[in-house]
């Protein structure tokens, strides 16, 4: 019951947290040029490249739409719940790197409102959710009270898919454990693609992870039971036993 109020009070924190920056939509403008001119000066690929491969074909374009809305939640939800059950020791290790993780972004989206790349007219980006759907977010961003729209920077749909995927291969063996590494990847492409976020949004989410990552310390690698000592003079275990 601890453990579940603690990771609830966590959520509960991120979805109101955000809430705390709402009423600065021109700060966030205006931060969003910023960012949009650093990315082009950077020569970064243009968020729009990627939301023309997912607009080739409205079931794609409404899949990742989709997998914006629906996958983030609940898959950090399930990854947090099999640590606890199966990784003990991984598991609180990746509820404090989650926890100081959020709490930086939360801080981060009170000093630098931004608004996302789909409300820049600037990026000439299509509003997918809004457009395609299903949409999350209110039809009107400055009076939406279920969510803060000007809180793109940084990304935790990327922060924690990043670690889910980290905390996963961390604490299982198999030899195909990286390709968690898929779900960061594709929630990149969703998040970028559907004009939600900027490449710097995500990049901002892997600084801030990478840095709790380091301030939180890692369990050891796991490893088998100690054999059982033998009393002298005992009959050797036949070789099927050592196995």
């Amino acid at each position: 019951m601890r453990e579940l109020l603690l990771v609830t009070a966590l959520f509960l924190v991120y979805k109101f947290g955000r809430l705390f920056a709402n009423g600065h939509e021109a700060r966030a403008f205006q931060n969003a040029d910023r960012v949009w001119d650093a990315e082009r000066a950077l020569h970064l690929p243009g968020e729009g490249t990627i939301q023309q491969l997912l607009l080739h074909g409205e079931p794609l374009i409404r899949a990742a739409n989709t997998y914006y809305a629906a996958v983030h939640f609940p898959a950090t939800i399930a990854f947090l719940v099999w640590l606890y059950w199966r990784r003990p020791a991984h598991y609180l290790w990746s509820r404090r790197v989650l926890a100081l993780t959020t709490g930086a972004a939360l801080a981060l989206h009170l000093l630098m409102p931004l608004a996302p790349p789909r409300m820049l007219a600037a990026s000439g980006l299509v509003d997918t959710a809004r457009v395609y759907g299903p949409s999350v977010y209110g039809a009107t961003p400055e009076v939406d009270s279920m969510a803060n729209q000007f809180a793109a920077m940084p990304s935790l749909h990327f922060g924690w898919a990043l670690m889910v995927a980290i905390g996963l291969i961390a604490a299982t063996r198999s030899r195909w454990r990286v390709l968690w590494l898929l779900h960061p990847l594709l929630t990149l492409l969703v998040i970028v693609g559907t004009a939600n976020h900027y490449w710097f949004d995500a990049l901002a989410a892997a600084v801030l992870l990478g840095l709790a990552l380091l301030a939180v310390r890692a369990p050891g690698p796991r490893t088998a039971p100690p054999p059982v000592p033998r009393p002298l003079g005992a009959a050797p275990l036949p070789v099927g036993a050592l196995r």
